[in-house]
């Protein structure tokens, strides 16, 4: 049986959905089997200071859990967060089995559904960073974060409140709200929910009348698609093709 390793931890609520996710999604597929998962947790903390300040630093960890993923015999890996694809690129290329990028896996399934403004919310280091712009560039579509201050607010929900595991109902209304104005004053026609902790906050296919895309979601659907039998391995060296349902 094909196994997945899952870089965890980034944060502790999100690997624990992804986890559900995963034996909610093979249950409904082949309910006499379970699917072969290994989860390293990591720091949380340790690697939003690392993203801030030291890059080589955090490529290093991330590698570390990877290398040992792979020395548990996984198949292929899959960060459950958005914000260490940061330096996805980088990891590919140096890690010794294929990664699944959450971004590529959203991008194709933007493509599907004819999207080609969307809003991107998640962590201030995915909001500005080029990673998610780029990606979708190539595939004609635009990707619009919120202006400074509304994105300095969302950081601070993040980190002060989600990665807590906690989801307040006030929140959730200046989110809706948020998305509401961005789609007033850029005309966006979707919503990244850019943070796999913001699907626990906002569920649902819809914000402020939009279609969400929800990444652990995409991501999740991706990885159970690569366990099935007959899935094809990509190389090491690259990072692997998403395939959406």
């Amino acid at each position: 049986m094909t196994m997945v390793g899952l870089v965890g931890g980034l944060g502790p609520e999100s690997t624990i959905d992804y986890y559900r996710r995963i034996l909610d999604a093979w249950q409904r597929q082949d309910p006499s089997t379970a699917p072969s998962i290994v989860i390293d947790s990591l720091d949380v903390q340790r690697a939003l200071r690392l993203v801030a300040s030291d890059r080589p630093a955090l490529i290093e960890y991330l590698l570390a859990s990877i290398r040992r993923l792979a020395g548990a015999g996984v198949d292929f890996v899959a960060m459950t967060a958005n914000t260490p694809h940061i330096v996805f690129d980088e990891l590919a290329s140096q890690s010794p089995v294929p990664l699944l990028s959450i971004v590529e896996t959203c991008a194709a399934e933007a493509r599907r559904r004819g999207l080609r403004r969307l809003a991107l919310l998640g962590t201030r280091f995915t909001m500005e960073a080029p990673f998610y712009p780029t990606v979708f560039a190539r595939h004609d579509i635009s990707v619009v974060p919120p202006g400074a201050a509304d994105r300095t607010w969302v950081h601070e929900r993040y980190i002060g409140q989600f990665l807590k595991g906690d989801f307040r109902d006030d929140t959730r209304q200046e989110f809706v709200a948020l998305v509401r104005r961005m789609r007033a004053e850029h005309g966006v026609d979707g919503v990244i929910l850019g943070g796999t902790e913001l699907p626990l906050l906002l569920p649902g296919s819809l914000i402020a009348d939009l279609p969400v895309l929800d990444t652990t979601a995409l991501h999740v659907d991706a990885i159970v698609t690569r366990l099935e039998p007959d899935a094809v391995m990509p190389s090491p060296a690259q990072p692997a093709p998403t395939v959406s349902r």
